[in-house]
């Protein structure tokens, strides 16, 4: 089980960083967890610096939507986290996104260390163990090498527009 370094009597936060399809839905759910500090949607695994939404979208970038929280692991584990991550999605899809295929919304764990690695092979391993999926987990097994935050307008975007899901007629409710 991952926990938290205490530094000067305090906990230290850590990081995760995910990709499941539409970096929007994928905040949204974690941001509703207690023990996750905060969440930053953006862009990981490709080969262009500092991309934008748009160069993202193009699919020339390699890059992929995710999203990287900070986390208290005091309160929420990493492997919780995985959890959270493999029950909101169909990890057997890649680049998926509704009816849409691309490569920036393929479903992805980024680790950010040997620990997190391992974690992440080992729940990766249970998951197909369980042989819920018709087909084989297509989720890729990554190291973060550079996280780079989306513009303003994406972060929190459901909540800026009322909105719950990504099809975009959903409104909240009252």
């Amino acid at each position: 089980m991952l926990r938290g370094k205490k530094v000067n009597g305090v906990v230290k936060m850590e990081k995760a960083v995910f990709a499941v399809g539409c970096f929007w839905g994928v905040e949204t759910v974690f941001s509703k967890f207690d023990g996750v500090v905060s969440t930053t949607v953006g862009y990981t695994g490709g080969n262009t610096p500092n991309p934008t939404y748009r160069e993202v979208c193009s699919g020339q970038t390699g890059h992929a939507e995710a999203v990287e929280i900070k986390f208290n692991p005091e309160v929420i584990t990493y492997r919780d986290l995985l959890d959270i991550f493999w029950i909101n999605h169909d990890p057997t899809m890649m680049n998926y996104l509704d009816y849409d295929l691309y490569s920036q919304y393929r479903s992805a764990i980024f680790y950010n260390n040997l620990e997190q690695r391992n974690q992440a092979l080992e729940s990766a391993q249970e998951i197909s163990d369980m042989k819920i999926y018709k087909y084989p987990i297509a989720t890729e097994i990554l190291p973060t090498e550079k996280f780079y935050p989306a513009e303003e307008q994406h972060q929190r975007y459901f909540e800026k527009k009322d909105l719950v899901s990504c099809e975009f007629t959903s409104k909240k409710a009252g």
